[in-house]
Order: C-alpha cells, then structure tokens, then sequence
C-alpha cells in the first residue's frame, strides 16, 4: 500500500493548482489624447517633433546635449544612495528566492553525531530477571535525508511568488533609475531658470532705482508730484522684493541637486549649468499606449506584484490538498564512541502524508483572502496604466501650450529689444528722455523675465514626456545574476 501511495504522488509531481499566470492584455486605445495629439511644436525658431516610435528613448537626457548635465545624471545614477537602497532590495529579493529554492527543489540532508549519558532499569519494561546495569554512554553518528513531495505544486507557486519579487525589485529598481534621472534633469533646468530670473530682476531692481533716482530729482525741482515719487517707490520695492524667495529657490534647487547626486548640501556647486546652454530636443519618440504597458518600469512593477499574487492563489490552493514527505536515515549507534565507524547499525526509510481535515475554516478563508489580493493586484495594475496615460497626456498637452506661450514670450521679447533700440536711438538724438529710455529697457527686461520661466517650461515638460514614456536602459551590475 504505501508503495502504490508513493507512486501515485510521484505521478501526481507535475500537477500545479491554482491559476496559471498571464500578463494582462495592453491598452485598446491608440491615441494618449481625445483630440488628435500633436505632431509638432514650433516656437523661439526651433520646431519640436513628435515621432511615433516602437519603442522609447534611452539616455533620453543626452538629447539636451549639455555636457553638464549628461555628467550630473551619470554622477547622480552611481552614487545615489536610493539607488543603492533598490540594488540591496532586488540583491535580497533574489537570495530569498535562492534559499527557497534550495530548500523545496532538492532534499535536505543533515548529519548528526551525538553523545547521551543515560540509565535504563529493565523491571520497568516488564523483564524483571536482567541485571540492573549502571548508567553508560550511548553514541550517535546518522544522515537524514528528508524531502517534501511538491505533488499539488504548492512548492512550485511558492516559488513562482518568490520569483515574481525579484522581478518586481528589478523594475523598482529601473523606475527608482528613470525617477533619479528625470529629477536630476528637471531640478537642473528650474536651477538655471532661477539663476538667469534672479539675475534679470536684479538688473530690473537696479533699472528701476536709476528711475527713482530721476524722478526724485524731478521732484526736488517741482516737476512731479509726491504721488509720482511714491509710486515709483513701491514699484522698486515690489522687484526687490521678488529677490529673497528667488535667492531662496535658487538654494533649494542646488540642495536637492546635491541630494539626488548623494552628497552633501554644503558641496552644491552647479553653476556650470546655465538656461541656454540647454537645447531643446528637436525630436521625441512617442511609443504607442500599448508599447508603455510593455516598457513602463512601474508598470512592469506592478505587473510582477500581479504575478506574485496569482502564485499565492495557487499556495493556498495547494495548502488544501494532503502533503507528502519522503525521509530516510542511516547511522551507527554504540556504546563506545571508537566502535561508531565500524558499521551502519541502524536506518530508517518512511512515508508521511498530512491532510489537512478540519482547522475552523482557516485555510478555504486563506484561500478566500489570496483571491481578494489578486483581485486588488489587479485593480492596482489597471490604476498604475491609467495614471501612466495620463501622464503622458498631461505632457503633451503641456508641450503644445507651452510652445504657444513661448512663441508669444518670444514676440513679446522680440518687440520689447526694438523699442530699446528706437529709444536709444530717440534718446541720442534727444527725442527722448533718460528717463523714457530706462522705462523702455525696464520694460524689455520684465519680457526677458517671462520669456525665461516660459523656456524653461517648455524644457522641462519635454523631459517629462521623455520620463513618462519610460525610456531608460537597465543597469546591469557586476552582481546580477540569473534566477531563472
């Protein structure tokens, strides 16, 4: 009988409950936006334009082609210290799935040598005619082997659990590579758009001290009233006061760059980095909606937390069927510890079969509760795809608006710097007055101001849509190694 028992589980070795995994399908819809998306975005004299691709860009950062800011994002991907924390998690992630499989795949076999110092009286065992023989030694040297028959493939899917973490760790880790990247990217352009905005209302603070400086002086003489003193006062005051929380922006950017490299505050120095060193990207790859279910790392992530809670569904499946364990021993067993090694005096050879009967519900409510997890697994997958559209979306919008403003900036900018030069052509030939030229170039320079955030706008919602799309390469690291 118990042979035809071990049979039968050994046949039954290949059979797996639970369900079977299988990637969600990708999105149905081929376009990011409702209205049709744009092709391209023209502004400042540089057009823009949005390819469709089959897959996105990696290194997408050297498109800016800033030797500056290639050198931050490569200082900032190896010696980030959240990346270091990812590389410890999927190093970790995949020794848990090593242990496992060492301990469910093959036997365990153990060796054990030990020594008891024991009585035993014979009367007590009913042979009451045997001498009573003083307490001796007994020595022990045996091999166990035991092994857990994976007959319902609870073992398996435990694995197949284990194995989808270390794929979840591994696109962590690419989504924590992507996120650094498209910080570092975007805190670099807002710092050299704080540098070269503070410097402007710098030189707007001092244009419109000069003109104080006339009108006090018109005032002196009774040229204008106190009202016009005034006024030109709080429009000086009302600049510089625009100074500090610039100052202070401009210091938060240099600190979070510092951070995100994984050094200090205090060794903050980015002032390589300026606004017009960085060229927009003439073209963007755009990947399909479908594509960024396939290359999207958070996505991916959460696909593998889907994985691993489908396999958990099969564990507690499997935890209702009986469990069958193989075990086998052999040793030597003897009075003397010198005689162990003579010969094997001992072994055993058994069978064991548990099935679970009744635990109050507790493993079907397992079970039950395994489901509920998929399902939220699920529903989590399906929110990360949605708010992954959206992001794109949301860029390209951007991206349209923010050409349409720069264009009009630009315009602006391009008006203000001819009025500065018929003004000072005025000016020279007294036309016009000190006064009405500094206006002028006062008024050029609040142009220059908004021009400059409009920019840096359109810069960093470029890197947003290249961030959105996912578009980065793997690291690979010198302790990588295959678990599959």
């Amino acid at each position: 009988m118990k042979h035809y028992v071990l049979l039968s589980a050994l046949a039954l070795c290949g059979c797996a409950v639970g369900p079977d995994f299988h990637a969600p399908a990708a999105p149905d819809v081929t376009s990011y936006t409702r209205d049709a998306q744009p092709t391209a975005t023209q502004a400042a004299g540089t057009t823009q334009t949005l390819v469709a691709a089959n897959s996105a860009l990696p290194e997408w950062w050297t498109q800016f082609r800033s030797d500056a800011l290639n050198h931050l994002v490569d200082t900032a991907l190896q010696h980030s210290p959240t990346l270091d924390e990812a590389r410890a998690k999927l190093v970790e992630a995949r020794e848990n799935y090593v242990a496992q499989a060492g301990a469910t795949e093959f036997p365990a076999i153990d060796a054990k040598l030990s020594g008891t110092r024991q009585k035993v009286n014979p009367a007590a065992f009913g042979i009451p005619n045997v001498p009573n023989t003083g307490p001796f030694t007994l020595f022990n040297a045996s091999v166990t082997v035991s092994y857990a028959l994976d007959v319902f493939g609870g073992n398996r899917r435990a694995l197949e659990a284990l194995l989808a973490q270390v794929d979840y760790q591994t696109y962590e880790l690419d989504a924590a590579r992507l996120s650094l990247a498209g910080n570092v990217v975007s805190t670099a352009i807002r710092r050299a758009s704080l540098q070269q905005q503070l410097a402007l209302t710098q030189q707007l603070a001092d244009a419109q001290a000069k003109q104080l400086t006339i009108v006090e002086g018109r005032y002196a003489a009774g040229g204008v009233a106190q009202l016009d003193v005034r006024t030109q006062r709080t429009l000086l005051a009302q600049t510089r006061a625009q100074i500090p929380p610039l100052t202070t922006q401009l210091a938060q950017a240099d600190h979070q760059l510092a951070i995100l490299l994984g050094v200090a505050p205090s060794q903050a120095d980015f002032n390589d980095i300026t606004l017009d060193a960085l060229h927009l990207p003439d073209t963007v790859p755009v990947t399909l909606p479908s594509t960024l279910a396939r290359e999207r790392p958070d996505i991916r992530a959460s696909e593998a937390l889907l994985h691993q809670a489908s396999a958990n569904v099969g564990v507690a499946t499997a935890n209702l069927y009986p469990q069958f364990v193989v075990s086998a021993g052999i040793g030597s067993e003897r009075t003397r510890i010198e005689d162990v090694v003579n010969g094997m005096n001992i072994w055993n050879l058994g069978l064991n079969l548990t099935q679970p009967i009744f635990h109050g519900g507790e493993l079907r409510a397992k079970k039950r509760a395994a489901q509920a997890a998929y399902d939220a697994a699920f529903a989590a997958y399906r929110q990360t795809v949605l708010q992954a559209l959206q992001q794109v979306a949301d860029t390209l919008h951007a991206l349209n608006d923010d050409a349409s403003e720069l264009k009009a900036r630009d315009e602006a900018a391009t008006e203000a710097q001819a009025s500065v030069a018929t003004a000072q052509a005025q000016y020279a030939a007294g036309g016009v007055s000190q006064f009405g030229l500094i206006d002028t170039q006062r008024q050029a320079l609040q142009t220059a101001l908004d021009r400059t955030r409009a920019q840096a706008d359109r810069l960093v919602d470029t890197a947003a849509l290249f961030q959105a799309l996912g578009g980065m390469t793997p690291a690979v690291s010198s302790d990588q190694t295959a678990t599959r």
